[in-house]
């Protein structure tokens, strides 16, 4: 008795405190120069509630039952904005800050209505905002950004449980990354050097606000991508008082901190740490991956005009093996292939800006490294170094500075700056491989040095009461690796935008550019004999033109559709002369890309339609309807076009979530693609000394994407409640990824081993002609498909106080 009168007391505390209230505060500003805009309306939409701000832009609403709410700012001459899904506790205020900007034709007695989906001049397509609401309640995507954006048009991955992004046919290694200003080489755990992607997200979604996803039309001063941009913004510590973040999930356990230092200074800090090695250990699995993560933001506001912010990001990151985990023939193939791989990286940078009264200047200064290795002995006996397969030691080393000047003369809005990077890396390689040519030893110890600089400006302006919008933009990038790419009107990267609106909520938008990326640094400091042997190649930066058009039409009920096509041209991709194929067929595995002899040959196409329906929350509704019909296709070495490794014909996604009484949220996630393309393995694979060093079989190029994987669907399903209480808020969550146990795999070349009675296999592999010549024995082998339909549910609780 006594226990179910506890519960009862605990469910009526919790139904009584979900009554208290709370705050939503912040400052109006005007975007061009930080000034305050005194007397603005500031409304919580749907309710009678708001607030008027005072001479310095400040603004409190106070009375709100914890929530979602949509708060909208407006001032006459000024488009209004709006901050959707704003998370209000009773644990600390809700902070929403709203940087307005001048209407073009400068109507005092008139108050421009925003869209509530973001879209600018320089990108008026291929642009989505994500909120954070929308990232941590984003079904199968575990409160991680690269599996939320999946459920977009024209986005999908390699494989379920990886994060590499690929972006209307584009390979992994085509994205780049921005917190607040500040690049970031890669935003996952175990990340694939000379890629983008890895297993787990590396980022903290309790820091973010808001996420902008460019799929095309990047602005000029985002450079060196080729198929997507991210621009991650973060909020500010908490200014009243310390608060914070507790989380523990199914594989992690983090801690997030945030407050006052004096009056000028917020801090936000976070650290986690994965417990997946337990886990792994538990189930049998041979390998045991451990990381480790660490974010901080530190903004120092200097007075009304300066402010400069600290960021910081790294991870820590190590891959053991559990060689007790030997009993299957699965478990034996992993544990002779799989290397022991740790790795760590961190990014370290300062922004700081300057307001005057017609726009700002922005600083940014940073710095990243990357140290990458990985060893392998045959068997795994390290006993002698006669034993060695692999051993790999790199660094990659970038110091960037970039200056910024944006602002408005007249009716026109500019933005133009200069950029200078000094770039380091460092190869140590040692590898015995096998390939279609026979056996080799990589052998080398590289070392380089890189001066990057570059100049960019961008021009746009609203005509006709702000129907038409025209936006032009230029960049030119340029460094001191070779002679191919020291001249930067070699690399000029103009661009232009155009959006009309043909009603308040019809409008056709239209973009079209040329993209320049640097090859990976792995292409560029791989020597032979001690040269750099892709200089002497010729290689260069890889070249892509976009054009893309759409229509979209908002509805009066918080919701798009929106319809796109695009055409994308490559050219002077790397083609990799080890195995005759285009560095853009890779990037989607664990490991190294690039570390080989290459020359810029290649060219490629990525093409197809796009339709998304987006209803933001709306009486309790959300969700998003997407289906992508693209084609992707490179030259394969005979210069015919094939499809590429990213030629994913059929993309569909349906997301739709329901928020109920008693904050209940309820979502579920059904994704659909058709299967990728795949290259069968070279007959060569069975060769022992194939086997001995390479652990598995090796691919037939010449056959190269002739098979393709079936097609594959899945449906996550996501259970939310909160509770709040008066200091602190409680959120548990359930989270089922594939929750039908639909599997869906690749296959794959084992050691056929004689097996037990219980079907263990015992002995060592079998040769099945050991009476030939050492080049010609062959092991005995078989095919497995590595699908795994495993249903994946993770558990979590979140405390915020």
């Amino acid at each position: 008795m006594k226990k179910y009168g506890l519960l009862t007391l605990f469910l009526i505390a919790a139904g009584v405190v979900t009554a208290q209230t709370g705050i939503v505060k912040g400052r109006v500003t005007n975007g061009i120069n930080n000034d305050p805009i005194g007397f603005a309306n500031v409304i919580v939409v749907g309710t009678d509630q708001g607030a008027i701000t005072d001479d310095l832009g400040n603004y409190e609403i106070t009375g709100l039952k914890p929530g979602l709410y949509d708060i909208k700012a407006s001032f006459l001459g000024f488009n209004e904005a709006t901050e959707f899904e704003v998370q209000v506790t009773n644990s600390k205020p809700a902070v929403v800050d709203f940087e307005l900007e001048e209407s073009a034709e400068q109507l005092q007695e008139v108050v421009v209505q925003a869209s509530p989906f973001r879209k600018t001049e320089e990108s008026p397509v291929s642009l989505r905002t994500i909120g954070v609401a929308e990232i941590q309640r984003n079904p199968g995507g575990n409160r991680d950004i690269s599996r939320v954006v999946q459920s977009l048009p024209g986005v999908t991955t390699s494989a379920s449980f990886r994060n590499d992004l690929i972006i209307r046919g584009g390979a992994p290694n085509e994205n780049r990354f921005f917190l607040d200003d500040v690049e970031v080489p890669n935003i996952n755990h175990f990340a694939t050097q000379g890629s983008s992607g890895g297993p787990v997200g590396l980022i903290n979604v309790n820091f973010i606000r808001e996420v902008d996803f460019f799929s095309s039309a990047f602005p000029a001063g985002r450079g060196n991508a080729l198929s997507s941009v991210f621009n991650f913004k973060q909020r500010d510590g908490r200014s009243d008082r310390l608060g914070g973040n507790f989380m523990v999930g199914a594989s992690d356990i983090g801690l997030t901190l945030e407050g006052p230092i004096g009056k000028k200074t917020t801090y936000l800090v976070s650290a986690r740490r994965s417990y997946l090695q337990f886990l792994f250990q538990a189930l049998g699995l041979p390998f045991l991956p451990t990381y480790n993560d660490f974010q901080a933001k530190i903004k120092h506001r200097i007075d009304e005009h300066n402010e400069i912010t600290f960021i910081g990001l790294g991870a820590i990151d190590q891959f053991a093996l559990n060689l007790e985990a030997n009993e299957t023939e699965e478990q034996q193939y992993l544990l002779d292939r799989l290397p022991v791989a740790p790795q760590w990286n961190y990014t370290n940078g300062l922004v700081y800006k300057r307001y005057r009264q017609s726009g700002f200047f922005t600083f940014v200064l940073s710095r990243s490294m990357l140290n990458n290795e990985a060893e392998k002995y045959f068997k795994n006996d390290d006993s002698t170094e006669d034993n060695l397969l692999l051993r790999y030691r790199s660094q990659e080393i970038e110091n960037k500075l970039r200056i910024e000047n944006t602002g408005k003369v007249g009716d026109y809005k500019y933005n133009y700056g200069i950029g200078y990077e000094f770039l380091k890396y460092n190869n140590r390689t040692f590898n015995r491989i096998f390939t279609s040519a026979g056996p080799q030893t990589i052998d080398f110890k590289s070392a380089i040095e890189l001066h990057k600089y570059f100049f960019f400006g961008q021009l746009s302006r609203k005509f006709l009461q702000e129907r038409l919008s025209l936006s032009a933009g230029i960049r030119a990038d340029a460094n001191n690796y070779s002679e191919e790419m020291s001249n930067p009107l070699t690399q000029l990267s103009p661009r232009f935008s155009l959006a009309y609106s043909l009603t308040d909520r019809l409008s056709l938008n239209f973009n079209t550019g040329i993209y320049h990326q640097l090859p990976p640094l792995t292409v560029l400091g791989y020597r032979e004999d001690d040269r750099l042997i892709n200089r002497d190649n010729g290689i260069k930066y890889i070249r892509n033109t976009h054009l893309v058009g759409g229509i979209e039409f908002n509805t009066a009920a918080s919701s798009r559709f929106t319809v796109e096509g695009y055409y994308k041209m490559y050219d002077n991709y790397p083609f990799l002369l080890r195995d005759s194929l285009t560095l853009a067929n890779l990037g989607a595995d664990f490991g190294v890309l690039g570390n080989e002899p290459a020359i810029p040959r290649s060219k490629g196409r990525a093409y197809g339609l796009e339709f998304l329906f987006q209803q933001r929350l709306y009486k309790g509704y959300y969700g998003i309807l997407s289906y992508t019909l693209g084609w992707s296709e490179f030259e394969d070495k005979n210069g015919k076009y094939i499809p590429s490794s990213w030629d994913a014909r059929h993309i569909v996604n349906v997301v739709f979530g329901k928020k109920f009484k008693r904050d209940w949220e309820v979502g579920i996630n059904w994704r659909f693609q058709s299967g990728l393309p795949a290259t069968p393995f070279s007959d060569a694979s069975s060769l022992v000394l194939n086997w001995d060093v390479n652990g598995g079989g090796i691919r037939n190029f010449d056959r190269l994407n002739t098979l393709r994987s079936d097609a594959g669907n899945a449906i996550d399903l996501r259970v939310d409640k909160r509770w709040y209480f008066n200091k602190w808020s409680l959120n548990l969550y359930l989270d089922i990824e594939n929750i039908t146990g639909n599997a869906i795999g690749n296959d794959q070349l084992i050691l056929d081993r004689p097996l037990d009675e219980n079907g263990q296999p015992i002995g060592g592999a079998i040769i099945e002609n050991p009476e030939a010549p050492i080049d010609q024995q062959r092991y005995r082998i078989k095919t497995i498909n590595d699908a795994q339909g495993t249903v994946l549910p993770s558990i979590g609780i979140m405390v915020e106080w």
